[in-house]
């Protein structure tokens, strides 16, 4: 029997804790919860696959808290807030986020994002637990993906990646040379139907990656832009 996933809510208001509590229990998730940043660290551990998250919260902003989270864990991200503007959002992505979904929000809406995420979280995760083979190794200058284990070393040192960061750098890779709009790459991975807005996502998730492989982030020389057309890895 595969275990039910863990899911930590993290918000001030506890009327809306518990409506995301149990709407989620609703579908047989676990739910641990806290109201603010120093309880939320407290709560977080391995066992945890998703977390959703507030901005808007006495003390350390959500931003921070997120910022807080990913020096230890890979485990997906969701804000969840009021804030509906689109530097919102990018600063939300540019902290760590994974996703993104305003309030007042629709009971279905956030159960099949919370599915999704959860899917590709899996996917990923059994990736990395999964037995390597040198010969899946994918060799690129001084980067190194590894396909089966979900791993990326950059001159020999590990690189710790989101899952969305993993799965868009793995694509690429997989797809050398190819061009990618933003559109085809928000639907590809994402998985959603595209919209505008999903420009930003893309791009943000383009630019924390090239921080993370590129000597020059300015000046990339793996993942490049093609002007008018989209992305390709080199």
């Amino acid at each position: 029997m595969v275990p039910a996933s863990t899911i930590l809510i993290i918000d001030d208001d506890n009327d809306i804790c518990e409506v995301i509590g149990a709407l989620l229990q609703s579908e047989g998730f676990l739910t641990l919860r806290a109201c603010n940043g120093q309880e939320a660290l407290s709560l977080l551990n391995s066992s945890v696959d998703l977390i959703i998250l507030d901005i808007m919260m006495p003390g350390d902003s959500g931003f921070t808290i997120c910022e807080k989270m990913r020096r230890i864990t890979t485990a997906p991200i969701l804000y969840l807030s009021a804030k509906s503007l689109t530097a919102d959002k990018e600063m939300a992505f540019d902290s760590g986020g994974d996703d993104y979904l305003t309030k007042p929000f629709i009971p279905a809406e956030l159960l099949t994002r919370v599915k999704a995420i959860l899917r590709r979280y899996q996917v990923y995760r059994g990736k990395k637990l999964s037995s390597k083979s040198d010969r899946d190794l994918i060799r690129i200058n001084n980067l190194v993906v590894h396909p089966t284990s979900g791993e990326v070393f950059l001159n020999g040192t590990p690189l710790l990646l989101r899952p969305k960061e993993y799965q868009l750098l793995a694509f690429l890779v997989r797809n050398r040379g190819t061009v990618f709009s933003v559109q085809n790459l928000y639907e590809q991975l994402w998985g959603e139907s595209y919209l505008p807005s999903a420009n930003n996502t893309v791009m943000v998730h383009i630019r924390n990656l090239r921080q993370k492989i590129e000597a020059d982030p300015q000046h990339p020389k793996y993942i490049l832009t093609v002007w008018g057309e989209g992305y390709k890895f080199a």
